[in-house]
């Protein structure tokens, strides 16, 4: 079984950080492509980033790019979505999402999901 468990949520204000962390444990891959999506409330998941399995390559949604570094670390297999220059419109839920055959991108088909855990950026 492949658990994704994310962590480093919580309220910040604009102009702000956070750290986001996904830990891995189970039977996942360490080729495994990993990425972050998000849903702000009432509107429709997005793509925020995504890394290859070697951390060789990374994607980002026009919305965060130059703002957000998604890297990982795969001794510890975990992986982190660094925000910075954080705005009111980037509150939103973000989820950690895993990808047995590809990087992860706007149009993977993802395998795994992890639970969620809410940013608040306030004004």
């Amino acid at each position: 079984q492949v658990q994704l468990v994310e962590s480093g949520g919580g309220l910040v204000q604009a102009g702000g950080s956070l750290r986001l962390s996904c830990a891995v444990s189970g039977r996942a891959s360490i080729s495994y492509g990993m990425g972050w999506f998000r849903q702000p409330p009432g509107k429709e998941r997005e793509f925020v980033a995504g890394i290859s399995g070697s951390g060789g390559r990374t994607y980002y949604g026009d919305s965060v790019k130059g703002r957000f570094t998604i890297s990982r670390d795969n001794a510890k297999n975990t992986v982190y979505l660094q925000m910075n220059s954080l705005t009111p419109d980037d509150t939103a839920v973000y989820y950690c999402a895993a990808s047995r055959w590809t990087a992860v991108g706007p149009l993977t088909t993802i395998d795994y999901w992890g639970q969620g855990t809410q940013v608040t950026v306030s004004s």
